[in-house]
Parts: structure tokens; C-alpha cells; sequence
């Protein structure tokens, strides 16, 4: 697809593995708030974290066609570990679509650390990546990274609620970057702000948690303005569509945000 014939009136398709990727959604308003949304939490797929990457590739490929289909003019993934699996093979197929991916804010993290050790939570599939090594090398060659998977975070954000052992599944992680000398957290996953009050809870208030909504909602801004494709006028707004159950979507929504908001499922070819 050509830049020349993507339509600035049109919409920008946001695509998550979930709900997680609405974390990064009102960092994206705030810096479009004429632009009109559509938001796929690929909830019949979830989660990526677990997936084969050739997996997550073809999800990605998968939704993209439904924005084309829907007149899309870019496409922005606020989810780290579609971002590391799947933006290459997305901008291959569609060179001339905007496409703004997410990565965790290790460089920031590298600059505010005073002991010199960082520490990344993510999912798997983000710490294993090859491009999520390359940042690293990239933005923080001077400090020491160190990398904690956290198995379940992203269950405990979508299913709701607070088991008896979430507690323990958020602290055990926690404990160990402390233990090893981090004094400087980087979210990489848009699923975990929604546990800052639980990571808190283990932390205290003082040690810097920093995940990257702002600065990817700022890079959106930007590549659309450079091409000309912001919406100058309107009333912007949000549409939400998923491959699971769209009422289970809506509750999370709804438990998440405190808005209800309406969802439809993904027509059948994309789900």
C-alpha cells in the first residue's frame, strides 16, 4: 500500500494480545483525541507470551487485514510481544503503511539508575526476542539488565479478581530484582500497569516504575503528523472488537476503565 493513498480521514487500528494494550489508550487520546480508534483485543488467541512466533505473526497479519478492510490509515501495537515478533514481517508486507510498534523503556531506565542495575518484567516472549536483546545492547550497554518473566501477570489482569495466590505471583519476581540490586523497574508488557497498586505494594513508592504509553502515543502522533494523515477536525473516539467473547471483553472493559463500553466480535475471516 502506498502512503499517497492512505486517507488521513480514516482510522488507526490499535491490536493487543488483550485488554492490556487499553493501558496505552488514553496516552493516546490525549495526544489524538480526533483520531477514531479501532481497538482488536485478540482475546481468542491470548496469550502471545506463550505463543510461537510464527504464531503471533500470523494473528498480526491477520488483524492488519481487517483494519485495511476497514480503510485504516496506520496501524499502532501497543503489545511488546507482537511488537517484537511480528511489526518486521508487518512492515515487510505492508511497506507503505505507518506502523508504530512498543518497546520497554530501557533506555530511560539505563539513564535513572544509580546502581547501576535495571530491571525488566515482561513476558517471556518479549525477554527471549531478538530485537528486545538488540535494544538492550542498543540503550543500555553500561548497565546491567536483568530479566524477569512473570508467569501469570497477564491472567491476573484479564480474568479479574484476586486469587488467593496473586499475591504471592506478583511479589515473587518483585523480591528477586530487589534481592540482585535493581533500583529501577521497566514494565514491558501494557498488562502490567494495571497491577501498579499490587507492585507498589512490594516495592514501596520511592523505587521508579516506568512503562512506555506516553512515549508511544507521542511516536504515533508524530509519524502521522510527518505524513500528514492527523485528523484536523471531528470528534475522535474508540470502537472495540475482539476474536473471544465480546460480553467477557465488555465486563473487563468496563472492571478496567469504569466506562462500559460496546464490543463486537471480529467478523469470522479475521477471528
Amino acid at each position: 500500500m502506498a502512503a499517497s493513498r492512505l486517507a488521513a480521514g480514516g482510522p488507526v487500528g490499535v491490536f493487543d494480545s488483550g485488554i492490556g494494550g487499553v493501558s496505552t489508550l488514553a496516552a493516546i487520546r490525549g495526544q489524538l483525541p480526533r483520531e477514531h480508534l479501532l481497538y482488536v483485543a485478540d482475546t481468542g488467541h491470548l496469550p502471545y507470551g506463550e505463543r510461537p512466533q510464527a504464531y503471533i505473526v500470523e494473528r498480526a497479519l491477520r488483524i492488519t487485514e481487517y483494519f485495511l478492510s476497514c480503510g485504516a490509515k496506520a496501524v499502532a501495537i501497543p503489545c511488546n510481544t507482537a511488537t517484537a515478533a511480528a511489526i518486521e514481517a508487518l512492515r515487510a508486507r505492508h511497506p507503505g503503511l505507518p506502523i508504530v510498534g512498543i518497546e520497554p523503556a530501557v533506555k530511560p531506565a539505563a539513564r535513572l539508575t544509580r546502581s547501576g542495575i535495571i530491571g525488566v518484567l515482561a513476558t517471556s516472549g518479549t525477554l527471549l526476542s531478538d530485537r528486545f536483546h538488540a535494544l538492550v545492547r542498543r540503550q543500555a550497554a553500561d548497565v546491567q539488565v536483568l530479566l524477569k518473566p512473570c508467569p501469570g501477570w497477564v491472567t491476573l489482569v484479564e480474568e479479574g479478581g484476586w486469587p488467593a495466590h496473586a499475591d504471592r505471583l506478583v511479589a515473587e519476581p518483585l523480591e528477586d530484582l530487589h534481592r540482585r540490586g535493581a533500583d529501577v523497574l521497566v514494565l514491558g508488557c501494557t498488562h502490567f500497569p494495571f497491577l501498579i497498586e499490587a507492585i507498589r505494594r512490594h516495592i514501596g513508592p520511592d523505587v521508579p516504575v516506568l512503562e512506555t504509553g506516553l512515549p508511544f502515543a507521542r511516536q504515533l502522533q508524530r509519524l502521522l503528523l510527518t505524513l500528514g494523515l492527523a485528523r484536523v477536525a471531528g470528534e475522535g473516539g474508540v470502537s472495540f472488537f475482539t476474536s473471544g467473547d465480546p460480553a467477557a471483553v465488555a465486563r473487563r472493559l468496563e472492571r478496567l476503565t469504569g466506562r462500559r463500553a460496546t464490543v463486537e466480535r471480529l467478523p469470522e475471516p479475521y477471528c
